[in-house]
């Protein structure tokens, strides 16, 4: 086995870690509307989805062209300046009082996290040798794991000291950005191929059927996702909730959804990836439901489940992806991690509005049912044999 075949576990330890602090990042606003909504007169659900969906939508809607560009190039230094980027944006957020200025805050962050995914990923494939569905399910599930910590780091923070308290939130992104500034992998490793648009265009083309069966699933199940970060929150203040209680009730989601991403990878190796991914959303919307109508621990347990289930599929898409344009991977995670997330937080502004016309209870009920959707659309996808079957039949 020669080098580049190498898996590089520590270069992928550092990269996960980087993934880990930019998805704690990436979950940073949810946890202020609370004590938004409660210090500023007329903020409503829609004001709060916009300003999430700003976010969203320059975090995942650029990512196919930050994909493109890296496919060509390579470029390294995306993955460290892209995090410094967004916390900087990020620990200004406390600071303003106009609210479009912290829509364009918001915005601008997004652009930050919009860098990073489509390298950082592209550097796990490259590093990970045979093992890349496994090795990018622990990528991912430390992103989950980040998204998990947000409420509980960042809800203690703002209710002990203010949202003044933004402001030392840079510090983390200091220190990952020199953790990648000094270890990520080279430019030489990334090999960036100079494809012509064309062909990049006709790979697509080639792959559209499958795709849009991949991007459905996902920005559905991205609406579902970004719903419920941005709407739980306002839905338990509703229920005369603590913010505490309610961010642990938002990390016992997120956390268990973080394990349940490395289970379905290793499930999807067993079993084929579409099974994995349509029986894990059907079930997720009953779970959903267990949580909605049940009281005390058993409705813990089912939102726990229902996490899990939920994100299970979530590093299975964009290995789904990567393997039907192959010669594109980075382009693969901007539209997967991306495009067809932030079509779902586009349409959050439509939760938000729900929310406010027909009240949050029933903006809830419609997200808890995405799911179902989303499994439905996944039936659209194209069967491919288990990766453990593919390798027992290759020796």
């Amino acid at each position: 086995m020669n080098d580049q075949s190498k898996i590089q576990y520590s270069k992928i330890g550092v990269l996960s870690f980087a993934h880990m602090l930019n998805d704690l990042y990436s979950n940073y606003l949810p946890q202020m509307l609370p004590f938004l909504i409660a210090l500023t007169p007329g903020f409503t659900a829609t004001r709060a989805a916009i300003l999430v969906s700003a976010f969203t939508i320059t975090s995942s809607l650029v990512q196919p062209l930050f994909g493109f560009f890296l496919d060509r190039q390579g470029k390294r230094w995306l993955v460290h300046v892209g995090t410094l980027w967004m916390a900087i944006m990020l620990s200004l957020t406390g600071l303003v009082q106009n609210y479009a200025l912290l829509v364009l805050l918001a915005a601008l962050a997004g652009l930050g996290t919009a860098a990073f995914h489509p390298q950082a990923s592209t550097m796990v494939n490259v590093l990970s040798g045979d093992h890349k569905a496994v090795l990018l399910s622990g990528f991912v599930a430390f992103g989950n794991f980040g998204f998990a910590l947000s409420p509980l780091l960042l809800v203690p923070l703002f209710q002990t000291y203010g949202l003044h308290a933004t402001v030392v939130t840079v510090i983390p992104g200091i220190i990952v950005a020199v953790l990648l500034l000094f270890f990520a992998p080279r430019d030489n490793v990334l090999k960036g191929a100079n494809t012509p648009l064309s062909v990049v265009i006709n790979s697509l083309k080639s792959a559209s059927k499958e795709l849009g069966a991949i991007v459905g699933v996902i920005a559905i199940r991205s609406l579902a996702y970004t719903g419920m970060l941005t709407l739980l929150p306002l839905y338990f203040k509703s229920q005369d909730l603590s913010n505490i209680a309610a961010s642990h009730l938002v990390t016992i989601m997120l956390a268990t959804g973080a394990i349940g991403g490395v289970i379905g990878g290793f499930i999807s190796d067993y079993f084929g990836r579409k099974r994995l991914i349509i029986g894990s959303l059907l079930i997720s919307t009953p779970l959903f439901f267990g949580f909605f109508l049940t009281q005390g621990v058993l409705s813990t347990i089912f939102l726990a489940l229902a996490g899990a289930a939920l994100l299970s599929s979530f590093s299975v898409t964009i290995v789904a992806a990567q393997e039907a344009i192959p010669n594109n991977k980075a382009l693969a995670s901007g539209l997967t991690m991306g495009f067809a997330g932030g079509l779902g937080g586009l349409a959050v502004i439509f939760m938000g509005r729900i929310a406010d016309i027909w009240g949050i209870s029933a903006a809830i009920t419609v997200i808890f049912l995405l799911p179902l959707l989303a499994g439905l659309v996944g039936l659209f996808m194209k069967s491919h044999p288990a990766a453990r079957s593919e390798r027992l039949s290759a020796r």
